[in-house]
């Protein structure tokens, strides 16, 4: 996943598994040190101390986010995964936690960024570039982006890997649910294994830069000749598992197109929704990444470009019917058929209360009637979130534990809430029940 951020502190991976570890033992021991102090000093005013309350001091937040962050990988790929793909079903004190995970991202120093792209590329590789920027624009969870140009002008975006995150993904992710499991702010009941599972697979296939440059050129034949969306063209002879170079687009930040006037961001949130239900129902194959950073838009051809395939995922045909089944039945208001299909895909199972699946029920009839409004919604409007936020905590003080979604249903729930986030943060005005219409009565051949 690229990251946008202000990179402002640079920090060396650790990477040795043992080097990893050790920061894993620092980070435990400090923790701990912290609380057996706290709870010497509750014990001495004559209060019970609560293990919870000793881990979630401000100090120990912020020891445990800095550090996990020092590792990248894992660490915040299981931050993007919880704090995403749960949503409202996880404590605010966890979700916030684990949001920061996400968020922070140090780049690697300028002397372990070239000892890597010595490694990786020819001897005196940089006599074929005229520049090339040590100072990434851009640094997240598996790797950081450089601006580059070559003697014969092409400007390149090179996405350079950290070391050792690739060997170091199953015991980081190990180390790191330890963690949130002595926490105890995971919800009774809840079951962490299959997304430290699917973190694993996400991060061993997204390390694999070759494989992201087929996804690139894949989705530039899906779309070529489009008016609405520019892919960066791939660099093979300056590619590794490790590198990925690439065009490097010129363009605004998706989430500064707030600015702009209200009919072009109307057709930006449109062009964002249609491309979603176009991979889901008709290409067959989704980024399931919605991260802001992976989107820019150009101001002088009105095209999104779409930057990051680390997380492309290729989508069944049982699952396309099944969501299309789902649309047509919550837009029939058919809240029979609904509920078979959406216990089918896995939203509740058979040990759901019959209060539980009422609440579940409201909350889909709520964003079905909104969806069946005639004319452009705006997505601006927060009631309907907000609503279904009050919801969501029924659901939790009810002890509702959501059951462990597919991975494949799990990734496409993170891609339509960070496209609806996006056009709501851009205040998008989109006549979503049109394009829902067109695309679910298509059926794959």
């Amino acid at each position: 996943m690229i990251k946008k951020t202000s990179v402002t502190k640079s920090v060396s991976v650790p990477h040795t598994r043992l080097s990893r570890f050790g920061h894993i033992g620092v980070m435990a021991g400090g923790i701990a040190g912290n609380m057996i102090a706290q709870g010497i000093i509750q014990l001495g005013k004559g209060q019970q101390p609560s293990l919870r309350d000793l881990m979630l001091t401000p100090k120990n937040i912020n020891r445990l986010t800095n550090q996990l962050a020092k590792l990248r990988g894992a660490a915040m790929k299981i931050g993007q995964l919880i704090s995403m793909d749960t949503g409202d079903f996880l404590p605010p004190d966890l979700s916030l936690i684990m949001a920061r995970l996400r968020e922070n991202a140090d780049s690697m120093p300028p002397k372990q960024l070239k000892k890597v792209l010595n490694a990786e590329w020819p001897k005196n590789w940089l006599n074929d570039f005229e520049s090339f920027d040590v100072h990434p624009i851009a640094a997240a969870s598996i790797g950081q982006v450089h601006r580059a140009q070559l003697k014969d002008g092409r400007k390149l975006a090179i996405k350079v890997q950290y070391p050792g995150v690739k060997e170091s993904i199953d015991s980081d992710i190990e180390n790191a649910a330890v963690l949130i499991k002595l926490s105890g702010l995971l919800p009774n009941g809840f079951v962490l294994e299959p997304y430290l599972n699917e973190a694993k697979q996400q991060l061993h296939m997204e390390t694999d830069y070759i494989v992201e440059a087929h996804n690139l050129k894949k989705f530039d034949s899906l779309l070529r000749g489009s008016q609405k969306f520019i892919i960066p063209k791939v660099y093979d002879n300056w590619s590794t598992p490790n590198i990925l170079a690439m065009d490097y687009l010129e363009g605004i930040s998706i989430e500064d197109s707030v600015s702009l006037p209200q009919l072009e961001r109307n057709k930006i949130g449109q062009n964002l929704i249609d491309l979603t239900l176009s991979e889901l129902f008709i290409f067959g194959v989704m980024q399931t990444d919605p991260n802001f950073a992976n989107y820019r838009y150009q101001l002088d051809s009105q095209k999104i470009a779409l930057l990051d395939f680390g997380a492309t995922r290729d989508i069944s045909l049982k699952t396309m019917e099944l969501y299309r089944r789902l649309l047509c039945a919550g837009l029939s208001f058919d809240d029979t058929t609904l509920m078979e299909i959406a216990q089918e895909i896995g939203f509740f199972d058979a040990t759901t209360s019959i209060n539980q699946r009422k609440t579940i029920l409201g909350m889909m009839q709520l964003i079905f009637e909104a969806l069946n409004a005639k004319g452009q919604i705006s997505f601006g409007d927060h009631a309907i979130p907000k609503q279904l936020q009050v919801e969501a905590f029924e659901l939790i003080k009810d002890q509702f534990t959501p059951p462990p979604l597919p991975i494949e249903v799990l990734l496409m729930q993170r891609k339509f809430g960070g496209i609806f986030l996006l056009c709501a943060h851009i205040g998008a005005f989109v006549d979503i029940t049109n394009s829902l219409a067109q695309h679910v009565d298509h059926r794959t051949q």
